[in-house]
């Protein structure tokens, strides 16, 4: 039966990988590395949008076709990098498609029993959005290049006992860097993440302002902006040193304050006015950041 080709293909292993892309068994089943000039992105339409339960990281250049990453585009420039976590959706769009690179692969079976397995999970940009891949200068890219060319030698070398603690060690220096890179991106990139601050605060104010305000959520708030949450609040951490939810907060009491010492409305009139369901949360939060109860601030313009 034809697969239905809005259904993403599930790869399971990175055998399964190899097998659609035409590649020899991988010499590790939990590990490969791939040169992308040597294979076509895709060879079977129906395999146009898979889901990878492996973790991806690739460095791409001269890339002729279009991405989709959920429901968002990759903004491909020379020298970037991806990365996926298991269970995401990537669907690639065009019938020649053509890309040079690096692709790294990894089970997340093959972590187990080291750190790595746990603070990977920490790293923020397996969880991004499309057009939040990680661009890289010249120098960077050779620094990654250089890694991942030793994470292959050692791929290819023949498997002993100690091949999985040199290759998690490798794969553990290569996110360490892109931590790094990352940290950059949100300097070098300022003017797009003042854009996006811009909005944020657009989206609040019109939250704020609304007949029927709900409380902000950092997820609702990331799905508007079309980022992630953890784009979001690395940005703002880059920032202004709070995350998203911090924002949120300081942005809700500097509403309360401003509706405190210019209405005579009620602390429960106000809290219900901000989208709080129940007036003790928002005493509690508003004290928590104010250091002084909303009776008690508001006393202060009497």
């Amino acid at each position: 039966m034809k697969k239905n080709a809005t259904t993403p293909y599930n790869l399971e292993s990175i055998t399964d990988l190899h097998r659609v892309l035409n590649l020899p068994a991988p010499l590790h089943p939990l590990v490969s590395v791939i040169n992308l000039s040597n294979v076509p992105c895709i060879i079977d339409e129906n395999l146009h949008s898979l889901m990878y339960n492996f973790y991806s990281v690739c460095t791409k250049r001269d890339f002729n076709g279009r991405m989709k990453y959920g429901q968002n585009y990759y903004d491909f420039d020379n020298g970037i990098m991806t990365f996926f976590a298991p269970g995401q959706v990537v669907s690639t769009e065009g019938s020649n498609v053509s890309v040079s690179g690096i692709w790294l692969v990894f089970h997340p079976d093959f972590l187990r029993g080291y750190a790595l397995d746990k603070n990977i999970k920490e790293s923020g940009y397996f969880s991004y959005a499309t057009h939040e891949a990680l661009h890289l200068s010249e120098a960077e890219e050779a620094m990654v290049n250089g890694i991942m060319l030793a994470i292959e030698k050692e791929y290819l070398h023949p498997i002993d006992k100690f091949s999985q603690d040199v290759m998690v060690s490798q794969i553990e220096l290569l996110l360490n860097y892109c931590n790094r890179f990352y940290n950059r991106q949100f300097i070098t990139r300022k003017q797009a993440n003042n854009d996006l601050i811009t909005k944020l605060e657009q989206l609040l104010n019109n939250n704020f302002n609304a007949e029927n305000p709900g409380l902000p959520k950092v997820k609702d708030l990331a799905g508007q902006l079309n980022v992630s949450p953890g784009y979001l609040s690395d940005m703002l951490r880059a920032h202004t040193g709070q995350n998203a939810q911090q924002h949120i907060h300081n942005k809700l009491i500097d509403k309360a304050k401003e509706i405190l010492s210019t209405t005579e409305l009620t602390v429960s009139e106000v809290a219900y006015r901000l989208g709080f369901e129940y007036p003790q949360s928002f005493s509690k939060l508003f004290k928590a950041k104010a250091n002084v109860s909303p009776l008690e601030y508001r006393r202060l313009f009497n």
